[in-house]
């Protein structure tokens, strides 16, 4: 494929890329949108081997055509292509969504890169806030790597306009039904008012701080467990990150009031009932405390 003379935006997305180029093979998420239609044709550009992976979640109407569309997109930017479609399963859509798509972009011995901007982690910060667990994205975390953290949406959406590629518009990108794009459209705008400029800015520059923070205290908390007397006898900060990652290995989303409630069946047990922390096929998660240990069952 050959590239425009004069493309600002497609050269901050490769500028972006660069530090993250490996020898093996990547995988990269593919929806069709613009974010991660950037990501292919800027990995490809600077020489990156590309397994471009579409997900269809088979949940909207007409979802195979979309995926049908963004392999072909790939294929053409130089990237190979494979289409994957997955089952999600009920619950929270978003949550579900996410959980099987990540396990459908799992290959072995390839690092999985994502296309989340600096816009994505202002927007995950402030959401985290209100569910009482501010954090951000990491720009690798594991096999998972996001190149775009530091660039913009507007950066995406100029690349594909400077190559002349189409992205797909994701009808729920517009529906304030869901939080996120409620956020998007209605709170962020108040907030750039509110402070006259741009407030994703230091969102995301607090996000990047504290995602720093909690890979370090993650590291000092220790593996995840389930011995409540251990847990108890850890400083809260590492205690909660503990049982964090003990919940999110169990396949459980994380909130802040959820860590507090299994918290307490450490540290205030009285011989309280299982606490409540999420649904899974339609059924009602519990934390209970056993014999000194936090076991996780599903209710019906």
């Amino acid at each position: 494929m050959e590239y425009p003379r004069h493309s600002p935006h497609f050269l901050a997305c490769r500028r972006a890329v660069r530090p993250h180029l490996t020898a093996g093979p990547v995988t990269v998420g593919l929806s069709g949108g613009a974010d991660s239609l950037a990501l292919v044709a800027a990995a490809v550009a600077e020489g990156q081997e590309v397994l471009a992976v579409v997900v269809d979640h088979q949940v909207q109407e007409g979802s195979g055509a979309v995926a049908r569309r963004a392999f072909a997109q790939a294929e053409a930017l130089g990237a190979s292509a494979q289409l994957r479609a997955v089952r999600v399963p009920p619950g929270n859509l978003e949550a579900q969504a996410r959980q099987v798509r990540y396990q459908a972009l799992s290959e072995p011995g390839h690092e999985v890169w994502v296309a989340h901007t600096l816009d994505d982690q202002a927007e995950t910060f402030l959401l985290g806030a209100l569910r009482g667990n501010p954090t951000g994205m990491s720009p690798r975390a594991g096999h998972i790597v996001r190149p775009f953290l530091g660039i913009r949406r507007a950066d995406t959406v100029g690349a594909c306009a400077e190559l002349g590629v189409e992205p797909w518009h994701d009808p729920h990108n517009a529906d304030p039904a869901f939080r996120r794009v409620a956020l998007r459209q209605e709170i962020l705008p108040a907030l750039h008012r509110l402070i006259g400029g741009d407030a994703s800015e230091p969102l995301a520059a607090a996000a990047e701080r504290s995602a720093a923070d909690n890979e370090l205290l993650a590291e000092l908390a220790g593996t995840p467990t389930d011995d409540c007397a251990e847990l108890a006898a850890q400083p809260g900060p590492l205690r909660r990150r503990r049982l964090a990652a003990w919940l999110r290995e169990c396949g459980v989303g994380v909130t802040g009031a959820s860590i507090s409630m299994v918290e307490a069946l450490c540290i205030d047990w009285h011989g309280q009932g299982g606490v409540a922390v999420g649904q899974r096929n339609g059924r009602r998660l519990e934390v209970r405390r056993s014999n000194g240990r936090l076991s996780l069952s599903e209710q019906a």
